[in-house]
């Protein structure tokens, strides 16, 4: 008659041994994102998270950190190299600081068009550029849109052309290119982390800045800064990387849905940041700004110098004319 309280206390035993087995199982990532929880590329993190728990049988676990929880783009890369952090998603003209040959796709005008960026960066050129990720101890996934960069000035500060640019005081991102770039254009580079951009406009410690509508809208820059000029001087990706010592240790299933989700993700997000952007401006205009399109060839010519300033980017420079 003790057999069926044995049995029972086999059975809890197993039932622990199995639940602990389980919990040991899930790999848990952290993801930063700089971006606040109502953009696109947010939204998009969020689907990747899905996705990899879909595909991994649920052992898989990225908890998305929005909004710069983990500081801005130059501190979460730093952070997911040394393995503080798994992973961060970030913009290939940030990421150039650490892996320079990302930096050809931050160029100014690199691209023709859209079909011409993702035939590029869906292709030779694109993986290779993944691999020399790997030098700086990152393992970097699909490409991802982050929109065309303009640029756009504080209120009371007209910003019709190329000539409004000179002597301003424009925020860019922390990086080589986007810092020669606006002292080719005549004004003054001032990286600045993001988070800092909407105060430094509103008290005019900065006179503008530079993105794409999507990041406009959703900084809340557009209350600040009601003249933007639709040049669109910079279409650098997006992208996730994963530090790849952690990539590595992974089984191979693991690894395989990750890839997966991401390639999947990225595809998701180009369309939605496409349709958002379009979106966006529109939310703009009706909100004052005054967007203005511009012939962007002045300034086409006024940034020609930096292609050979960067000696170390040329063979993929001409590898990008060559693709049609």
């Amino acid at each position: 008659m003790r057999y069926p309280s044995v049995i029972k206390s086999f059975a809890a035993c197993l039932f622990l041994v199995t639940s602990s087995q389980a919990a040991l199982a899930e790999t848990v990532l952290r993801l930063a994102e700089n971006q606040p929880e109502n953009n696109p590329v947010t939204i998009a993190m969020h689907r990747f998270a899905e996705l990899a728990q879909e595909y991994s049988n649920g052992e898989i676990q990225i908890q998305v950190y929005a909004g710069g929880q983990f500081g801005q783009e130059t501190e979460t890369i730093e952070q997911t190299q040394v393995g503080i952090i798994e992973m961060t998603r970030v913009n290939a003209v940030t990421l150039a600081n650490v892996t320079p040959s990302v930096g050809v796709f931050a160029l100014p005008y690199i691209f023709k068009d859209t079909n011409h960026k993702y035939a590029v960066l869906d292709g030779d050129i694109g993986k290779d550029v993944r691999n020399e990720m790997t030098k700086a101890g990152l393992v970097g996934f699909d490409f991802m849109e982050a929109g065309s960069r303009s640029f756009y000035t504080r209120e009371g500060l007209p910003l019709t052309g190329l000539d409004d640019l000179k002597g301003r005081k424009i925020r860019v991102q922390n990086s080589p290119i986007a810092i020669r770039m606006v002292e080719l254009l005549g004004a003054i580079p001032t990286p600045m982390n993001y988070g800092e951009v909407f105060s430094s406009l509103q008290t005019g410690v900065m006179d503008g800045a530079e993105n794409d509508f999507v990041s406009f809208l959703t900084s809340g820059h557009y209350e600040v800064a009601k003249n933007f000029l639709e040049d669109e001087h910079l279409s650098p990706p997006a992208i996730v990387v994963m530090n790849k010592e952690t990539f590595d240790g992974l089984p191979t299933e693991q690894q395989d849905a990750i890839s997966r989700a991401a390639h999947e993700a990225a595809l998701y997000e180009r369309k939605l940041m496409f349709e958002a952007n379009a979106e966006a401006k529109q939310t703009v205009i009706d909100a004052g700004v005054t967007v203005l399109p511009v012939d962007n060839t002045p300034f086409q010519q006024a940034i020609l110098p930096i292609y050979d300033e960067f000696p170390e980017l040329s063979d993929y420079i001409n590898r990008i004319s060559e693709v049609n």
